[in-house]
């Protein structure tokens, strides 16, 4: 059983996905506020956070970047449909997923199941170390080091890193990565895009002129061993 964070100023929207979240045995806390979510946060971390974007006070975007400062809890955003470029920054800020409003307590339910089955996943070690030149990927202790340096990845980097290095030379389309990264049989693209860019600024010396993580235009990415 997981502990859930749910942070939103609507009371209704909170007591609703707490009573589909608990339906899934997930213990569940709520906050109505950005201040009230990182006190939380800092007195019983919780195993996943619920976050929506618009909260009075400290928004959601300041409130996922303080978290991602102080560690790589899963974030899943619920965001206003057409705020197209706040979603985007919050998967830059770390962000693993988000849902847009208005939206399905069973979908988000069912997304909250996806990642934190991923998070143990990736905290299990399935797959033990694969090396690529400086570059080191130890699933066993979930650990990334470019160069002998340890790499800040957030869940979601990590894995689609271990993913792709892992499996050098073939092409990924994006739905094939949200697939096989997140679990997803559909979603929005962009969601890897941002992670391949995020992914791209830690382990690239020129991101924008990769040589391990390389476009394959018309299909998706591909990664490309170290010689």
């Amino acid at each position: 059983m997981a502990r859930v964070l749910v942070v939103d100023d609507d009371v209704t929207v909170r007591e609703v996905l707490a009573s589909y979240l608990r339906a899934h045995r997930h213990e569940t806390i709520e906050a109505g506020d950005g201040e009230e979510a990182l006190r939380l946060m800092r007195e019983r971390p919780a195993d996943l956070v619920v976050l929506d974007l618009m909260l009075p006070g400290i928004d959601g975007l300041e409130v996922t970047r303080r978290l991602r400062a102080n560690g790589d809890v899963p974030i899943i955003m619920l965001t206003a449909l057409g705020s197209e470029a706040d979603r985007v920054v919050g998967l830059e800020l770390g962000a693993d997923d988000y849902v847009g409003k208005p939206f399905s307590p069973r979908e988000l339910a069912l997304r909250v199941d996806s990642v934190l089955r991923r998070t143990a996943g990736s905290s299990a070690g399935a797959g033990g170390v694969v090396r690529d030149g400086d570059l080191v990927v130890d699933g066993d202790r979930h650990v990334a080091t470019l160069a002998g340096e340890a790499l800040a990845l957030t869940t979601r980097e990590f894995a689609l890193l271990r993913f792709l290095a892992g499996h050098p030379g073939t092409a990924y389309t994006r739905e094939d990565l949200l697939q096989h990264v997140w679990g997803w049989t559909i979603g929005d693209r962009s969601t890897v895009t941002v992670h391949v860019r995020r992914l791209r600024e830690k382990i690239e010396k020129d991101p924008t002129r990769p040589t391990r993580l390389v476009t394959v235009w018309g299909i998706g990415y591909r990664w490309e061993a170290t010689a």
